[in-house]
């Protein structure tokens, strides 16, 4: 029996982005040729186009060209989409034969239309590649990277990054329990595993490779937990299968196969796209708010003493700090190590600031926090920095929630387990609805979670 595939094939980051300059290749081509051979464009060419550019888009997809490609295989990607380009382009002449339409399309033109695809396609992915390769060289967004297992497989990928430097990553070293007379090779060592995961937590590396052996599979497990509170991204040198974790895409670093277990969901192409959402969605809603904001910023100063507005400290992306804002709903405004959360009859919120609670009226504001680049409209609610601290040490993988932005509206609250968290089970059905989200993003998801909380997400018991 043949096995059941278990990871996911790892697609390219900017697969969405290469998409698109393959479409505007094939359309682009298309109408040039026509403009340089003087040809009028009529429905039959158009329809051409079409049928051209869906075979390609399909066989590009058989073939799996945007799927991440090793470093190494430049030359088979770009016969890849050659491949399926002169399958498009073969599939357009037999329809027209079959259809007996040739004598209706200039051959010269078809021709033309398809030496220049196959050139632009080519020449977009040679300067694509070409810029990635300069970029790292000149150090550009380079990312400190570590391994832990000073192990035959550690060193292997080790070499792989020594050799390539258009990865992108900064060695700091090999993390062992061994000393060095025990590990393969007499690999160097900067310190023990409980450093590398200090050094993690410290922001100190960016990128963790796992390559212990897999008879260590119980310590494994108690590293990859350790790491669960930080926000470093993990990728396990595989040789036995890792499952339940948040993420099983094989990635490749060289001829070297790497599983990643953390990382934010949002890769390459997608970040882009996550931010463009933000921007066109806040945008929009400022806009049509704006009149709710002044009436609300009124009614706080006719109602309360004190500003309008009360800015908290936040744990953002990466667990780095941010200063979120927030209409002033109660009397005093905490921001200290100990904050603490508002409840049922809470002498502290006044009659007004009771209101703008429980409608999530007081969260308007941090519309302007997502503008800034700081929030996303849709993610894991910001805790203070307080209960941060508070609880990760008690919820597992609590700081994985900090992989993407935080937002002003989330799957977690539309869930239902928005409001007060008086027990640690409230808190750990939260961070479990937090990481659904973020295991399963797409713009989709983000729409659907906004549509919820329009209709259902504002007005809420749980709100004090």
């Amino acid at each position: 029996m043949k096995a059941s595939r278990t990871f996911k094939i790892s697609s390219n980051t900017y697969s969405f982005l290469y998409r698109l300059l393959d479409i505007a290749t094939i359309v682009g081509s298309f109408w040039l040729a026509l403009a340089i051979y003087g040809i009028t464009s009529h429905d039959n060419y158009l329809i051409a186009m079409l049928i051209t550019l869906v075979v390609y888009l399909y066989t590009a997809e058989f073939f799996e060209i945007y799927r991440t490609w090793r470093v190494n295989q430049f030359q088979q990607m770009v016969l890849t989409s050659w491949a399926a380009l002169i399958v498009a382009f073969l599939s357009l002449i037999l329809s027209l034969f079959l259809v007996k339409q040739t004598s209706d399309f200039s051959r010269v033109t078809i021709a033309i239309w398809f030496a220049q695809a196959f050139v632009l396609m080519f020449s977009w992915r040679y300067l694509n590649h070409k810029l990635k390769v300069t970029r790292r060289k000149l150090g550009f967004n380079l990312q400190k990277m570590a391994i832990i297992g000073a192990t035959e497989r550690g060193e292997k990928l080790f070499n792989e990054v020594a050799k390539h430097n258009e990865l992108g990553y900064d060695f700091v070293g090999f993390y062992d329990d061994r000393d060095e007379s025990r590990t393969y090779n007499n690999l160097t060592i900067m310190g023990d595993i409980d450093q590398a995961v200090d050094e993690a937590r410290d922001g100190k590396v960016d990128v963790l490779f796992i390559a212990l052996p897999s008879i260590a599979e119980q310590r494994l497990l108690d590293i990859i937990s350790k790491l669960g509170d930080t926000t470093v991204d993990v990728h396990i040198v595989p040789d036995l299968v890792m499952s339940g974790l948040m993420h099983a895409r094989i990635d490749h670093i060289g001829h070297v196969d790497t599983l990643s277990v953390f990382e934010s969901p949002y890769l390459g192409a997608k970040n882009w796209i996550k931010r463009l959402e933000d921007i066109i969605v806040s945008l929009l809603i400022i806009l049509l708010i704006a009149p709710i904001l002044l009436a609300i910023a009124v009614g706080i100063k006719l109602t309360s003493k004190g500003p309008v507005l009360f800015k908290q400290r936040r744990y953002g992306l990466r667990g780095e700090e941010i200063l979120v804002w927030k209409f002033r709903s109660m009397t005093v405004m905490e921001d200290s190590d100990k904050v603490i959360q508002a409840t049922k009859n809470d002498v502290r919120i006044t009659p007004f600031g009771g209101f703008l609670r429980r409608t999530s009226l007081d969260e308007l504001p941090q519309f302007f926090n997502v503008l800034a680049g700081d929030m996303s409209v849709v993610g894991p609610r910001p805790h203070a920095v307080a209960h941060n601290e508070e609880y990760r040490g008690q919820v597992q993988y609590y700081m994985l929630r900090h992989q993407v932005k935080p937002g002003i509206t989330g799957w977690a609250q539309i869930s239902g387990w928005r409001g007060e968290t008086d027990t640690l089970e409230k808190m750990e059905k939260r961070i479990e609805f937090d990481l659904q989200y973020i295991r399963h993003w797409t713009v989709f998801f983000d729409i659907k979670i906004i549509f919820l909380t329009i209709f259902k997400g504002f007005v809420n018991k749980n709100a004090y």
